[in-house]
């Protein structure tokens, strides 16, 4: 873009997320992130290896207020059994000064751990959950 609007500028107080079409009201942040993997090519008369793009790899994080035990027992029950759930998360940005709405769907997201108590005294509990998942989609853009 040539220029913008300083009111445009996306403010994440407006984020909403679901996971499994629960709204998540006490959601503080969240991340998805696609990376690319690369395999070295060796190539002759050289000595700096070429890249090839060999995967994605997919993975993010969301930050809660310590509201209930919500996520913590879906995996906590899923571990116990040795099977780990999959879960459907969307995100979504819409900020009243923006362009838009901006809406993101991760499908087969894995949470890593399940946090079954995390508290320090005299300071409000929070978790951070980190995940992988197999597939994404844009639902809207700006």
């Amino acid at each position: 873009m040539e220029g913008f609007v300083s009111d445009q500028v996306i403010n994440g107080t407006w984020g909403e997320l679901w996971v499994d079409d629960t709204y998540m009201a006490e959601v503080t942040s969240f991340k998805l992130e696609i990376n690319a993997k690369y395999t070295a090519i060796s190539r002759t008369r050289s000595l700096m290896d070429g890249q090839k793009l060999t995967g994605v790899e997919a993975k993010g994080e969301v930050k809660l207020h310590k509201i209930s035990s919500f996520l913590a027992k879906k995996v906590s029950d899923g571990l116990k059994v040795g099977k780990i759930p999959n879960f459907k998360i969307i995100s979504k940005l819409a900020d009243p000064a923006g362009l838009g709405t901006e809406r993101v769907v991760a499908y087969g997201c894995k949470f890593d751990k399940a946090i079954l108590a995390d508290w320090e005294h005299g300071k409000n509990a929070e978790e951070s959950y980190s995940f992988t998942c197999e597939d994404w989609d844009f639902i809207d853009t700006i």
